[in-house]
């Protein structure tokens, strides 16, 4: 999938050329309706070519000749939930499946439709799930939709020297002598290795992480809480614990975990931007929420971060991609606000806000 750098210079690269941008919903995997996208291709196909320009009539037919021997490749239902493709008379710009639901939409004008593409730029953010206990912890990476297990640790791995846990290493117990029972020297160990775990994975995660990543915890509730305590000093906001998850859910139950807990971080993080925007707006600050400043703010190239609900992208296609153009061209961060967070821009501000540079 691009990324919002990759698919920013790909709208600005062919800003001033017809482009046929063709998106379908690929989310039906009904045995009874095998190839059914072929025929909601066809009524897109139709209903784009009846408005096409006599005079840009084959340049639009060998854009479509493109797209639809790239889609040869598929048969009876098309790869993911989503699936886009931009071409040129030229050539073929970009195809892929994408992880996210796409509505079936075919357009032909100056530069890429984009305005749909951002919903999925959401699925570029890094996830990493870690569970742990006292003895062990296994780490995943999930992006895209994929996850990976990186390497797991064991608190064993730490116990190594132990001179510096204020331990004595004569035999434990002596008659007559005072001393440490086997028992407690157990419990010393294992404090020791779970705390030098836990002082492992605070680093590593936080790596992992990164700038933008969430983290999603499960486990034990002890180990959970601490290594929670411990991350949210730097990963405050992007950290979530998930109780229903444990070391023996598989590696598929463990990806739907990780992707409902993630939504629920992503949902929280998207309602907080919106509060800013809109009390930022209300105090005479650097934001603005509704239809007409926003549009001001673009064309005065004063907008860092563009939010625009996903009914406002489905209800005028054509002016979201234009003000979301208007973002790519000064560099701007576009988000599609959903569920609660978007609701709220529809009802507060008609859809549409943004964050300003000045």
């Amino acid at each position: 999938m691009l990324t919002r750098e990759e698919l920013v210079e790909l709208y600005r690269r062919n800003r001033e050329t017809r482009v046929l941008s063709l998106y379908l919903n690929a989310e039906e995997h009904d045995p009874a309706k095998r190839r059914a996208w072929r025929r909601n291709l066809d009524h897109l196909i139709d209903s784009v070519t009846s408005t096409v320009p006599a005079n840009e009539r084959e340049a639009f037919e060998k854009a479509l000749t493109h797209i639809k021997t790239d889609l040869r490749q598929y048969d009876a239902f098309l790869p993911g939930v989503g699936w886009v493709g931009f071409a040129t008379a030229a050539v073929l710009l970009h195809s892929e499946q994408l992880p996210v639901v796409m509505p079936d939409l075919a357009r032909w004008e100056t530069g890429l439709h984009v305005a749909p593409y951002v919903r999925a730029l959401g699925r570029m953010t890094p996830v990493v799930t870690v569970l742990i206990d006292s003895r062990q912890a296994k780490r995943y990476s999930y992006l895209n939709g994929s996850m990976e297990e990186l390497p797991g640790v064991s608190a064993d791995t730490f116990f190594g020297d132990l001179s510096d846990v204020n331990m004595s290493k004569r035999a434990a117990v002596h008659s007559g002598v005072r001393g440490e029972t086997d028992t407690d020297a157990a419990r010393r160990f294992e404090e020791v290795g779970s705390e030098r775990l836990l002082k492992y994975l605070t680093d590593t995660v936080t790596g992992d992480a990164g700038r933008d990543g969430i983290v999603v915890i499960g486990g034990t509730n002890e180990m959970t809480a601490a290594l929670l305590q411990r991350l949210r000093r730097s990963l405050d906001g992007r950290i979530v614990d998930e109780p229903s998850m444990s070391f023996y859910m598989s590696v598929p139950e463990l990806k739907r975990a990780t992707e409902s807990a993630a939504a629920s971080v992503w949902a929280r993080r998207q309602e907080l931007l919106l509060d800013q925007v809109i009390n930022t707006a209300a105090a005479g600050g650097r934001a603005c929420v509704g239809n007409a400043p926003t549009q001001r703010a673009l064309m005065e190239r004063r907008v860092d971060v563009l939010l625009v609900s996903k009914r406002f992208g489905e209800q005028d296609p054509a002016f979201a991609d234009t003000l979301v153009g208007s973002a790519f061209e000064q560099d701007a961060h576009v988000e599609e606000l959903t569920g609660v967070a978007a609701d709220r821009l529809d009802a507060t501000a008609q859809g549409v806000a943004a964050r300003l540079r000045f």
